[in-house]
């Protein structure tokens, strides 16, 4: 094994290992020592690749993030138009938040951690970026009515995200599913 390749299989490790534990305890509960020491690095490794935890967790949550996205893109991908394309996304979104990993590490922890401002650019990059293109593909093909983009990726995004917050706070089997129904009907609107 390279040097180089050694180095991607720490910091790829480091990554795993701090997302399992993030997601399991929260980050104000995981230490790096903790973190180091289930990774069987030292922490001169921990800090060649990251300046400090909550720079490991940025890296944490860049990698949730776009592992939604992509749960997202492939559910839409499978579908044969635009409009069907849109609901099968965001319905991806909405399962995949539901996921209490997820839900953990970017909608809890990652707003908390990182600040407003930088959650939401790692949010844009990822899964309201693909939003606004399926959004503005729709416009351009006629399924919805002419109408600025941002604001309504904004709205679209953050009900979503407040339903999958609610859906972490919720014991009832059927919310999912009923939440899926309600943004369905949500969409529909939109045609």
């Amino acid at each position: 094994m390279t040097r180089a390749e050694q180095r991607e299989r720490t910091r790829t490790t480091l990554i795993a290992v701090a997302r399992r534990l993030f997601a399991g305890h929260g980050y104000a509960a995981v230490g790096l020592a903790e973190i180091v020491r289930e990774s069987g690095v030292t922490k001169g490794a921990l800090y060649h690749h990251f300046d400090g935890k909550a720079e490991l967790f940025r890296a944490v949550l860049e990698e949730v993030q776009q592992d939604v996205a992509a749960r997202g893109a492939a559910a839409a991908d499978a579908e044969p138009d635009a409009w069907a394309q849109l609901k099968a996304g965001c319905a991806a979104f909405m399962t995949a938040g539901a996921d209490p990993e997820v839900q953990r590490i970017m909608l809890i922890d990652g707003p908390a951690v990182l600040g407003w401002s930088e959650w939401r650019a790692i949010d844009e990059a990822a899964s309201a970026r693909h939003l606004a293109e399926a959004l503005n593909a729709l416009i351009e093909d006629g399924t919805i009515a002419p109408q600025p983009v941002a604001p309504l990726t904004h709205l679209l995004s953050g009900a979503m995200n407040e339903a999958v917050l609610w859906l972490a706070r919720s014991a009832r089997p059927g919310d999912l599913e009923d939440t899926l129904a309600a943004l369905s009907r949500l969409l529909d609107s939109l045609r």
